[in-house]
């Protein structure tokens, strides 16, 4: 099966993609695309869906960059291949040929071009990252390589969407602790339960960074099992492991 990407228009000048779980050479509870290094797959399976990726991207492996993910703020500012995978959930260079690359099972992979200075990023941003600050972290380390934020656009690629994404009370509140006003980002649930809009808030975080413009593709990555890996749907299914899709964009 060939690979599967999914694209934003707002990066078509950019080559990119959002790749799903098709066309990997993982099986079972991976089966497909698994990207996923720090999951329990066979660590050289996992290594032939990345080459496969860099194919793709059109890079060979060692210029596909990750980092490892931590749930943080933290920017990892590149302009070579890496030889260890710093501590960050976001990544950003002004050099070409790398292709900066994020892994998600529901959280937001979300890809970052100022075509302009010449300056790219990927972060991945859950809903800790993105209450924290991962996406402004990500325009003030593109801005600090000479991206003017008001000439990047940025896509949110396969996520969990709100009908899925039920909550409890706490959650909420650590929301609206920063702002009352986020409460506009949860709906009702059953019982005490809410309904959280990752996309959203992602949107709404960038374009009150002043963004110059941004979109979610809208795709939910819980509702279509056939194209993507799901944390909480590998949860809700008592799956003992879950894999990895990966999101990637190049200068």
């Amino acid at each position: 099966m060939t690979l599967e990407i999914l694209t934003s228009d707002l990066l078509a000048q950019t080559r990119h993609g959002f790749f799903t779980r098709r066309g990997g050479a993982s099986s079972g509870v991976f089966a497909g695309l698994n990207c996923g290094q720090g999951s329990s797959d066979q660590s050289e399976i996992v290594e032939i869906n990345r080459t496969r990726v860099a194919r793709a991207m059109e890079v060979p492996l060692s210029h596909l960059v990750t980092v490892h993910q931590v749930h943080s703020a933290k920017v990892a500012q590149v302009d070579g291949p890496l030889t260890t995978r710093p501590e960050a959930d976001a990544i950003v260079t002004a050099t070409p040929g790398l292709a900066l690359s994020v892994l998600t099972a529901d959280c937001q992979p979300v890809l970052f071009a100022d075509r302009k200075a010449g300056v790219i990023g990927a972060a991945h941003a859950g809903w800790r990252g993105a209450l924290d600050g991962i996406l402004e972290a990500t325009l003030d380390a593109m801005e600090a390589l000479g991206a003017n934020r008001a000439d990047t656009v940025a896509a949110i690629g396969p996520t969990i969407s709100q009908r899925a994404y039920e909550v409890g009370p706490e959650f909420l509140d650590d929301f609206l602790v920063e702002d009352p006003t986020n409460s506009r980002f949860f709906a009702n649930g059953n019982g005490d339960r809410y309904l959280f809009d990752l996309p959203a808030f992602g949107l709404h975080r960038l374009r009150q960074a002043g963004i110059g413009d941004a979109e979610w593709i809208r795709h939910c990555t819980y509702s279509d099992p056939a194209r993507f890996f799901s944390y909480r749907r590998a949860t809700h299914e008592g799956e003992a492991d879950y894999g990895r899709l990966i999101s990637s964009i190049l200068l």
